[in-house]
């Protein structure tokens, strides 16, 4: 089961549950629908009669939120499983996310590019560093908001992996 609501209207919560290759419902109810694929993350709805055009904008399954167009209409939305439910439930939300104090490297690499400064505030998502690793570069991005109190590492250093590259506060 799963609550959905849009971020950007809260008062509309979708309780949602289905199984793998089984039946949806939508608040308690049947979802029935026709869904095809038109191409990457483009489909095609006919849901009750109407159509809907669909594309997914942006998604990020580890925050559970997904950014899509309907009908041409950005939507946001946010879901909670049953353990972010139970979670609310127990008063312990604020736990759940606890404040993150530092970036440190994922794999080793080499600094290719800082794009803040100390002092400066960043949000969650926005672009810290550039980490090149097997000659790919890794924008490494800020794991929530905070201000940055010190940049660890220089423009051109190596760094192994764990080591602490930003600190927040």
């Amino acid at each position: 089961m799963l609550q959905v609501h849009a971020t950007t209207a809260p008062q509309h919560i979708w309780e949602v549950d289905y199984q793998p290759n089984g039946p949806i419902t939508l608040n308690g109810e049947p979802f029935d629908w026709d869904l095809a694929r038109l191409g990457a993350g483009r489909y095609h709805i006919l849901y009750r009669g109407h159509s809907y055009n669909a594309e997914l904008v942006e998604a990020d399954y580890v925050a559970k939120t997904i950014v899509l167009t309907l009908n041409g209409q950005r939507l946001e939305l946010q879901a909670k499983d049953r353990f972010d439910l139970l979670l609310d439930k127990m008063g312990l939300t604020a736990v759940a996310s606890s404040k993150v104090n530092e970036l440190k490297a994922p794999m080793p690499g080499l600094i290719v590019d800082i794009r803040v400064t100390p002092g400066q505030t960043v949000q969650k998502g926005d672009p810290l560093l550039v980490l090149e690793a097997m000659k790919m570069e890794n924008i490494l991005k800020a794991p929530g908001e905070g201000i940055v109190t010190a940049i660890k590492i220089n423009l051109r250093d190596n760094v192994t992996k764990g080591q602490v590259l930003v600190q927040f506060s």
